[in-house]
């Protein structure tokens, strides 16, 4: 093994090479419509989700006939308390949810799956979180990024065979990226894989690795090198977790989420078949985010399901609980809440079933959908159950085991609370978020102007580039003076007792608005928008924000033409886009109006020191040792914890 391909050299990479080997991995085509990316570029597309597209009967059928089957079962057979007491989902759940085929919802029914579609899973991973989150973790990790998913996207029909009827009724999976000193950058991935015959070899340690405790089978990302015949790259393999040099080192522990399987994993010289490389080499990070374009619409799923419980305490207990002589429900500001969870909940439930169908129907390119799902459902549903906490008081505080002991209803508030912080963090943090969903919502205009704004581009380049921008904006600019936003009869079909016309105006007015705002910090930054990662954020959130309102006016009109509940869902809407419009226009006010100049010149004091006196006359309880892990390539000198479960 030569000196520049030894495990050991983590590559050094610069800002503008991490850029790009992000870049590489990303999807570089538009082949269908988004409607999400014409809402970021100031067009208002609703003839792209309304009518509010549907499952066929027998997808429905199939669906909720498992559905039926796992609420008996997660009813009967799951202790989410005990759970939570022993850190550990038993192992006679795990076979049964096994026994159920729920472990095979999205796998094909050629493969021993179940065949669900995206909408019938995402519903059967909120039933099942809602009795246990662990449990909604660990079959969403199994199957929405672990080997089920790259395999229907990339692998070969000879790898399905092999791989999929396993996954679908025995064996659990886990997907392995992150790294202790890498994780949204994954230019600096250090495990390799180095082509040794008709094998590949790998060396490297992973954190935080979701199901990697129990896990059968494993999708590993590694750096293959370059060399005479291989590409190289960052490419993705399946691993049988029980292959010799694969040790878990350490079962993690968390402030949620208790019965999780998440662990450290080493490889130390671990043999792979070169049959076992799922793509080619170098699609590694393609094959991730392909997956997550649809595998995040599981986080919002397990999202639904916390907003549905918290509406559900929050209306009995503020019911029952009487201060000042009425229920505090009655008193505005438990009632405030009250409202905002549950015009919340409708909303995110309408963004991830819109979502979902729209990923079923395959009609839509659906890869900022899914991102802003994820983002938007993990911020509200946080702020959902620290409202419930609020509402219950003390008692919100206090642990269900507590309240149980004392004689009262053991309400777990506090651990949902606890259970749900990791999403604002899990499949791309928020802040990561913003950027790639940044990054998917200017990709018109960095299309045709960002030779422009490029250092390195030459003068020829540029001026190629300014012919293009110039036409584009021509055609572009005209349009975003006015729209159907501005016409009182625009959206008449949703006028019925309850308006929701005069919402989606503003949405198609507001989606104007955000266009304009991004060109003129476009011309106005040029080079230096990718820094402005505050103003991105906003932008971003106001398009979260009116795809959630879009979603909920198309959801409500759905109902009322079933007549499900049509004019409830119509009144919620409705105060959920009156929520909705307050938040944008604090988000616009912020564009402009904010502190980012000075919050970077306080950031350059904090870290040199500055500041330090401020944290004097406190003592750090922090324990001795480094920030990061040591995770030099090498053999395991840790007692393997990996648990298989059979």
């Amino acid at each position: 093994m030569s000196a520049s391909t030894t495990p050991s050299s983590r590559p050094a990479v610069t800002e503008r090479e991490a850029r790009e080997v992000a870049e590489a991995a990303r999807e570089q085509h538009w082949r269908k419509p988004s409607f999400a990316k014409e809402l970021f570029l100031g067009r208002f597309r609703l003839d792209l989700i309304h009518p509010h597209p549907l499952p066929a009967d027998e997808a429905a059928q199939r669906g909720e006939e498992f559905l039926a089957k796992l609420r008996d079962f997660v009813e009967t057979k799951v202790d989410g308390a005990l759970i939570e007491r022993e850190a550990r989902i038993p192992d006679d759940v795990i076979d049964g949810l096994k026994e159920l085929g729920a472990f095979g919802m999205k796998i094909d029914t050629k493969y021993g799956g179940l065949g669900l579609t995206q909408v019938y899973y995402n519903k059967a991973l909120s039933l099942a979180g809602s009795a246990c989150p662990a449990i909604g973790v660990l079959l969403s990790a199994h199957q929405s990024i672990g080997v089920p998913q790259p395999l229907k996207l990339f692998g070969t029909q000879e790898q399905k065979e092999r791989f999929l009827p396993r996954c679908a009724r025995t064996d659990i999976s886990a997907f392995l990226l992150t790294e202790p000193d890498v994780g949204s950058d994954p230019a600096r991935l250090a495990t390799t894989a180095v082509p040794e015959g008709d094998d590949y070899v790998l060396d490297g340690v992973k954190l935080w690795t979701t199901n990697g405790v129990v896990a059968d089978l494993l999708v590993v990302m590694a750096r293959v090198p370059k060399s005479e015949g291989h590409k190289g790259g960052i490419t993705a393999f399946v691993v049988e977790t029980n292959s010799p040099g694969v040790t878990v080192e350490n079962r993690n522990a968390f402030m949620g989420l208790r019965g999780i399987e998440n662990g450290v994993t080493r490889f130390h010289q671990v043999r792979v078949p070169a049959a076992n490389r799922v793509g080619e080499e170098g699609q590694g990070l393609k094959i991730a985010l392909t997956t997550l374009n649809t595998g995040r619409l599981s986080l919002p799923a397990s999202c639904v399901a916390a907003g549905k419980w918290c509406l559900k305490i929050a209306r009995e207990w503020s019911a029952a609980r009487e201060q000042w002589g009425k229920p505090v429900a009655h008193h505005e500001a438990v009632g405030s809440k009250i409202s905002f969870i549950a015009a919340t909940t409708f909303a995110l439930e309408a963004v991830t079933d819109l979502a979902s169908q729209m990923a079923d129907e395959d009609r839509n390119d659906i890869r900022i959908e899914g991102a802003l799902a994820k983002l938007y459902a993990s911020e509200m549903a946080w702020t959902m159950a620290d409202e419930l906490v609020q509402i219950r008081g003390g008692r919100g505080f206090e642990t269900a085991e507590s309240l149980r002991a004392r004689g009262e209803r053991g309400v777990p508030a506090e651990q949902l609370l606890r259970d749900l912080r990791i999403n604002r963090i899990f499949e791309g943090s928020t802040e990561i978020m913003h950027l790639l969903i940044a990054r998917e919502a200017v990709d018109a205009h960095l299309s045709v102007a960002g030779d422009l704004i490029d250092p390195e581009k030459s003068l020829g380049d540029k001026a190629k580039a300014g012919a293009n921008a110039g036409v584009f904006y021509a055609k572009w600019l005209p349009k975003l003076v006015a729209g159907p936003g501005r016409l009182p009869t625009s959206y008449g079909e949703f006028k019925h007792e309850v308006d929701l016309s005069g919402h989606l105006r503003y949405v198609e007015r507001t989606s104007r608005k955000l266009a304009r705002s991004t060109f003129y910090a476009m011309s106005r930054w040029q080079g230096r928008m990718e820094s402005k990662q505050g103003f991105l954020g906003r932008i971003v959130d106001i398009g979260a924000e009116l795809f959630a309102m879009s979603a909920a006016c198309v959801r409500a009109e759905l109902l009322r033409g079933q007549g499900d509940h049509g004019r409830e869902a119509y009144q919620l809407a409705d105060v959920f886009c009156r929520q909705s419009r307050i938040r944008i226009e604090e988000l616009f006010t912020r564009l402009w109006t904010n502190t980012d100049d000075l919050d970077r010149k306080v950031v350059k004091g904090v870290l040199s020191g500055t500041y330090e006196w401020l944290e004097r006359g406190i003592v750090d309880p922090s324990g001795e040792g480094p920030w990061i892990a040591d995770a030099t390539p090498g053999p395991s000198r840790k007692e393997n914890v990996h648990r298989p479960i059979r």
